[in-house]
This record gives C-alpha cells, sequence and structure tokens, in this order.
C-alpha cells in the first residue's frame, strides 16, 4: 500500500488547487471543474474562490459566466447548501445530490401547506408555480417582489409549525422560488447591485438531463478524489452528505486506491493517482470564507493547525478568509471599510512567506477595486481586522 504524508498532500492543494498551469491561465469554469464546485451561499464567495486561482483576475468574466453563457451553474446541491458547478458536471451534481434536495424540498412545502389549515394542497401549488413560469417567461427576468405583484398567489401567507413554540407567519413567495430553483426550473439571473450582492433576479431555466444516480455518484466521486484525494471515507461522505453506504459503493465504482496517510489512517485516491506531485514553487494565498480548498474535507489536521480554529472560524463552523502559505494556512485576511485589504499572521513563517502575502493582497486590491466584501459568516478575526 503506498503512503502519502501530510506534506505530499499539502503540495497537492498547491499543485491542483492553485497552481496549475491550465488553471491559471484557464477561466471561471476551468476553476470550477478544478475545485469540482464553488461554495455559493455568499455570493462574493465565487467571485473572490475563482480570481484568487486565475492569473488574469476580473470579476467581469465570472459574471459572464454565470449570467450570459450560463456555463456556471448555481445548484442547491451537496449537503443541502448552494453550489457553483460547471454545466459540464452539474448533470453529475444534480442525480447525485441536487435531485434528492429538490425533493426534500418539495415535500417540506407540501407538508407546510397541509398543516396550515387553508385547503392549500399540491394541486393548488402546482398552479402556482405554473403562473409563477408563466409570468417569469413573459418578463425575461424579475425579482420576487416583482413575481408576487404578477401572480397573487404569491402573497400568500401561511403559518408555519402551527401551535408550536417556532410557529411563525410567512409569505408563500420564497419557498416556492426555492423549490422551482432546486428543480432547475428558475434559476438566478444577475444580482440587483454589483457583484457582492446576494439580491439576485430570476428568471427561467431548464432542468439538466437526468442521470442514474449511482453512476452519477461514482463519476462525481472520482471528480472529487482527482481534487481532494487522498481522502477518507469520512471526509467523502461530510463533503457529499452521502450516507456511508453510498460513499462505499461509489469508491468502489471509481475503483479508487487505498493509500496509507500519516499517523495509520487509510484513504483513498483515484486509479492511478498514488505518485507524489512535484513540489512546486513557495506560493502564497488569500482565499475568501468558505472557500473550497478550506472546506474540503471533514479532517483539515494536516493543513490547518488546531490552534488557528477558534480564530478562522464562527460558531457554526464556517471558516472565514484565510492566508495560505505553501499548503498550510496560517492566518487570516479582510477587507476594511476603504477598500484596503488587512491580514494577520497567526503563526511565524519567515520573511518570504510575508513578503508573498503582501503581494497577493496588492493582486486582490487591484482587481477588487471599488467593490466591499464583509463575509456572510462572520469570524472573531475577520470582525477584529475591520474594528
Amino acid at each position: 500500500m503506498h503512503r502519502i504524508t501530510d506534506e505530499q498532500r499539502r503540495i497537492r492543494i498547491g499543485r491542483r488547487h492553485l497552481l496549475a498551469p491550465s488553471l491559471r491561465a484557464g477561466s471561471p469554469v476551468t476553476v470550477a471543474e478544478a475545485l469540482i464546485g464553488l461554495h455559493a451561499t455568499d455570493a462574493a464567495t465565487v467571485f473572490l474562490s475563482t480570481c484568487a486561482r486565475l492569473r488574469n483576475p476580473d470579476a467581469g468574466t465570472v459574471e459572464a459566466a454565470l449570467y450570459e453563457d450560463v456555463s456556471l451553474v448555481r445548484m442547491l446541491s451537496m449537503r443541502n447548501t448552494l453550489f457553483v458547478v460547471s454545466d459540464g458536471l452539474a448533470p453529475q451534481v444534480r442525480a447525485s445530490n441536487a435531485h434528492t434536495v429538490a425533493a426534500k424540498e418539495r415535500r417540506k412545502l407540501v407538508k407546510h401547506l397541509a398543516e396550515d389549515g387553508q385547503g392549500l394542497d399540491e394541486r393548488w401549488l402546482a398552479d402556482t408555480e405554473d403562473a409563477t413560469l408563466a409570468a417569469l417567461t413573459a418578463r425575461g427576468s424579475a425579482t420576487g417582489s416583482e413575481l408576487s405583484a404578477a401572480v397573487p398567489a404569491l402573497r400568500t401567507k401561511i403559518t408555519i409549525f402551527p401551535g408550536k413554540k417556532q410557529e411563525a407567519v410567512q409569505g408563500i413567495a420564497t419557498r416556492v422560488l426555492r423549490v422551482l430553483a432546486a428543480e432547475g426550473r428558475i434559476r438566478r439571473d444577475r444580482p440587483r447591485g454589483s457583484w457582492t450582492s446576494s439580491q439576485f433576479r430570476w428568471t427561467a431555466s431548464t432542468p439538466h438531463p437526468e442521470m442514474e444516480t449511482s453512476s452519477a455518484q461514482a463519476e462525481l466521486a472520482l471528480h472529487w478524489l482527482r481534487a481532494y484525494g487522498p481522502a477518507t471515507e469520512a471526509d467523502l461522505a461530510w463533503w457529499t452528505g452521502w450516507g456511508l453506504g453510498q460513499v462505499r459503493k461509489a469508491l468502489a465504482a471509481a475503483q479508487a486506491v487505498d493509500v496509507r496517510l500519516d499517523g495509520g489512517g487509510t484513504a483513498w485516491v483515484a486509479p492511478g493517482d498514488e505518485a507524489p506531485d512535484a513540489e512546486p514553487e513557495p506560493w502564497a494565498a488569500l482565499l475568501p470564507a468558505l472557500d473550497p480548498s478550506a472546506m474540503g474535507w471533514a479532517d483539515r489536521d494536516f493543513h490547518l493547525a488546531p490552534g488557528l480554529r477558534a480564530p478562522l472560524f464562527d460558531r457554526s463552523g464556517n471558516i472565514g478568509p484565510t492566508v495560505w502559505w505553501n499548503g498550510r494556512i496560517i492566518g487570516g485576511w479582510a477587507q476594511r471599510a476603504d477598500g484596503e485589504p488587512v491580514w494577520r499572521l497567526l503563526t511565524d513563517a519567515g520573511r518570504e512567506a510575508s513578503t508573498a502575502v503582501e503581494a497577493e493582497a496588492s493582486r486582490l486590491r487591484t482587481w477588487v477595486g471599488d467593490a466591499r466584501v464583509t463575509p456572510r459568516f462572520r469570524t472573531p478575526l475577520e470582525r477584529e481586522l475591520t474594528a
């Protein structure tokens, strides 16, 4: 059995997540495919994650991929989380994850309608969805409030969790749009503000072709191993949200190869991927909150010292903006109100690292321009740096 050390795993992050020539000279789609998916819960993360990896970072090229040629697709998928994936990988992600998430969202909404007691049922929901799609198609693009004005049913209010402590009255529009988006029948169009805004318009869409679930999971697992392997069953289960049985079937179908990690644990790599990567030139990166390289594994001890968790994570386990040096997280960064990036190194990585981080901060400042970025999930260090 091959052995892959922690240092070799850190080298792979540099080679496959940041420094691959095809990645640096590529496009937003190249980045999304290399990382399998970009976290999109925070709209700015998609742009920051992409541009951190491109030789010529530009928010406009990311916007074009999202809203013009739609070569990047937003999907509610892994762990019921919003991701951006390439159009080429979207069918695998939909069949292996997003389809299940969408079905759960629909069941939940139908249950809320039934419990509300107004006689609203699946037929009412289908009619409301048809009217919403017709209004959206006629307009081409619309906000949720514009659709509510055009479709009276979307202005309906229901009581969720009636008789319970968490009872609340809510409008139905957001929930209907969420189900339609989860099913791929509508998608987010350009935001109402800049690329940092989370207030989107909507436009009609066509769901991706259906794939058989098990084959889609095997393909997705293989792609993921090429980017994140070696990784354990627990890592893949965490990243996908699959059960352990699904993980093992997907690894077997992908013909994954077992390897030994530092400390004696067993992990998996893609077939033929046992050999170590060549060590790259020293590198630094400023990656955003929820970046895939920071969120790709359940166990991150090989690139994140346990003592750095408290300042870099919020209380829900979301990682904030991070500073990287040669495959390790060594600190965090933030953007001040005047637009200036500011950072703090939480471990002494030497003068070369400090110089490289400063150069990355300057590059970030140049392409971000007048945009202001505040992470949706704020961490202790990020708050402190912007205070």
